[in-house]
């Protein structure tokens, strides 16, 4: 019974500075397993340059998506269009007779281009060519005689490039030439006596390649170098070079 107090007396006061240390050793060291939180990185602040930078080139992607999705309508609304018809001036070299030297001639044209599958048109085409020629001396007192030539052709136009701005066509004309070719208003002398061709209507050609500017779906600038081949006189004439030049109006659905 005095061994049990004994043993009580010492178990007590060592259990009630157990019970004080616990906590104290507990928050020195925690058991807790999370992780501690990563330190929050604060970012610079942008300065007003970068960011100016950064808007303009925000601003130039924008537009240009907005321009890659506008092209394919602008394609499409200019080139669905069926008919076209065009008009302007030109100059061409042109050889009046046998043995001539090759003089200046101006030029109007006109035509009708109705594109009836796609990119293929049939066109009808009309010129006037206007020049003055250096003949041969004679007792005729005429050196330099007025002349003409009008033709009326038709065939193929084929749209070989196609873009937002501008298109480049093939064309192929087939038909008449009409030259008049008087020494004086009245045909006499003929033509022929000073050395020039004889009058007449003869078969002509010609080769082009209208370059067109768009100025609007509807509305086109167009360039077309060419190549023009005729027969006056039973002889072919293959050095016959120039352009054309003036406006296309577009209009109509395919």
């Amino acid at each position: 019974m005095h061994h049990r107090k004994r043993f009580g007396c010492q178990v007590y006061p060592l259990l009630f500075l157990i019970i004080l240390a616990v906590p104290g050793l507990m928050a020195q060291n925690p058991t807790n397993n999370s992780s501690p939180a990563p330190a929050q990185t604060q970012t610079e602040p942008e300065n007003p340059q970068q960011n100016q930078i950064r808007l303009a080139q925000e601003a130039q992607a924008r537009i240009r998506a907005r321009r890659e999705q506008r092209r394919p309508r602008v394609i499409q609304d200019t080139y669905s269009q069926k008919f076209e018809i065009y008009g302007g001036g030109g100059y061409t070299r042109f050889r009046p007779g046998p043995a001539l030297q090759h003089i200046n001639e101006s030029a109007w044209y006109g035509g009708f281009t109705d594109y009836f599958r796609g990119r293929l048109g049939i066109t009808g085409d009309l010129r006037g060519y206007y020049g003055t020629a250096f003949t041969y001396t004679g007792p005729y007192n005429i050196f330099k005689p007025s002349i003409s030539q009008y033709t009326f052709m038709a065939g193929p136009q084929y749209r070989i490039v196609r873009r937002e701005h501008w298109a480049i066509s093939g064309q192929l004309l087939v038909g008449g030439a009409k030259g008049n070719f008087n020494a004086a208003g009245s045909g006499v002398p003929p033509g022929s006596f000073i050395g020039l061709w004889p009058n007449g209507t003869n078969f002509s050609l010609a080769l082009g390649v209208p370059i067109d500017y768009n100025l609007s779906p509807g509305l086109a600038f167009r360039i077309q170098p060419g190549y023009w081949l005729t027969t006056f006189g039973g002889t072919t004439q293959v050095k016959n070079l120039g352009f054309n030049s003036g406006l296309v109006f577009r209009f109509g659905r395919q």
